[in-house]
């Protein structure tokens, strides 16, 4: 077999553990496969007579690339209303079929805080956390000593994990219930997990036209939520400024969030923030 073709031949063992991770770290299919092709072509044109793990030189070259990239993306940050402008009427529906496999696989609220991160902190924490690459390996990627790339390690899984505040476990069967209901279009129950005074308040740019800033009562609350059931498939949950709360991101991407207040068991109230100033200022984090 020639030799490029046998070049060829082992890249593609790689390639799904080169997806993967170039996923991760960019939370875009379409840029984490932009990112395997230029992996195979630096590959393509470089002499690896002397690479001795090709595995992780493969991870080394695509984790560098995915990291330029992340730093060409951060000058360029991308407003929420840009991505419903973008997408339209499909902003809501289910993710493509390959990329929804990759998101569950990942989980839709990581991939949401992964991007609140700072290019070198994500390189390091997925590197570490996620693919258990040691320290002294990933530091040259990100071009910090070990001892400093460990700390940015620390800092991203400070902000992935959040603070433990007192009342989650009780708070998050809740918000589970009312998204499993949301997601069926379930009426009846819907009604059960709402207090019968509920409250729900929304940013107007979360809101399709004609809809109100504000709708109280159980039944006119549960009615609107199964009008808006498209939203709840790409939802998830996640810690919202210490409570239990709801993102909306298709593709991964935040458009909205839910700040979710739960008393007695039901959910009490819930505020739908859309303002991309008012997201960024959320405190996100993932639930355990």
């Amino acid at each position: 077999m020639p030799a490029q073709d046998l070049l060829a031949q082992r890249f593609e063992t790689q390639r799904g553990q080169l997806r993967a991770v170039a996923y991760r770290m960019l939370g875009s299919l379409s840029e984490a496969e932009d990112a395997v092709q230029e992996t195979w072509l630096r590959l393509a044109t470089h002499d690896t007579s002397e690479v001795a793990n090709l595995p992780g030189w493969l991870t080394t070259v695509v984790s560098r690339i995915c990291l330029d990239m992340l730093r060409a993306r951060a000058t360029r940050r991308e407003d929420p209303l840009d991505l419903l402008a973008e997408l339209g009427d499909t902003a809501y529906d289910s993710d493509p079929e390959q990329e929804a496999v990759l998101i569950d696989s990942v989980g839709r609220a990581l991939l949401v805080v992964l991007d609140r991160l700072g290019p070198d902190e994500r390189v390091a924490f997925v590197l570490h956390d996620l693919f258990a690459l040691p320290f002294d390996q990933i530091a040259p990627i990100v071009g910090r000593t070990s001892a400093t790339t460990k700390k940015l390690a620390s800092r991203a899984r400070q902000r992935v994990r959040g603070e433990t505040a007192p009342g989650l476990a009780a708070q998050r069967p809740v918000v589970e219930a009312f998204l499993t209901a949301a997601r069926g279009g379930d009426l009846a129950a819907l009604l059960a997990v709402l207090a019968p005074d509920v409250v729900r308040i929304a940013d107007p740019a979360a809101l399709p036209a004609g809809m109100a800033a504000v709708v109280a009562g159980a039944t006119e609350v549960a009615k609107e939520t199964v009008l808006l059931q498209r939203r709840s498939r790409v939802a998830a949950l996640a810690v919202v400024d210490g409570a239990i709360g709801i993102l909306v991101a298709p593709r991964g991407r935040l458009l909205l969030a839910l700040v979710v207040t739960v008393r007695d068991n039901r959910i009490a109230a819930y505020e739908v923030i859309a303002e991309p100033a008012r997201l960024r200022t959320l405190d996100i984090a993932v639930p355990a």
